[in-house]
């Protein structure tokens, strides 16, 4: 019983994974547009102030909003990506209590 216990355990561990990678995927495509939306407003003004496209390119990333957006959104992106590999790693975890309890109880893939 307690190897069901456990996978009972695992399941709902899945399924609460599964919905914080929902609100993770937004807040992940939240970050992703603020940062582009203020990446892209801020080269253009630059460029209105006549400063030269190369020069552009060179600096951008280093000013502090733009900076503060992109960790932002790097920081999110992480997050994401760890839920997601959790998600991988509760279903490998089901994967072997299900095997292990076939082997326990007798039960089979040919049966």
């Amino acid at each position: 019983m307690d190897l069901v216990n456990e996978l009972l355990s695992l399941r709902q561990q899945l399924n609460a994974s599964i919905r914080r990678l929902k609100q993770n995927g937004v807040a992940l495509a939240t970050a992703e547009r603020d940062y582009k939306v203020a990446l892209n407003k801020r080269v253009l003004e630059l460029r209105d102030e006549g400063m030269a496209a190369t020069l552009i390119q060179l600096i951008i990333y280093g000013e502090r909003e733009i900076a503060e957006l992109r960790f932002k959104r790097d920081v999110a992106k992480v997050i994401y990506t760890t839920n997601l590999e959790h998600i991988n790693g509760t279903k490998l975890q089901i994967r072997i209590l299900e095997e292990q309890i076939n082997r326990e109880w007798g039960y089979s893939d040919n049966n």
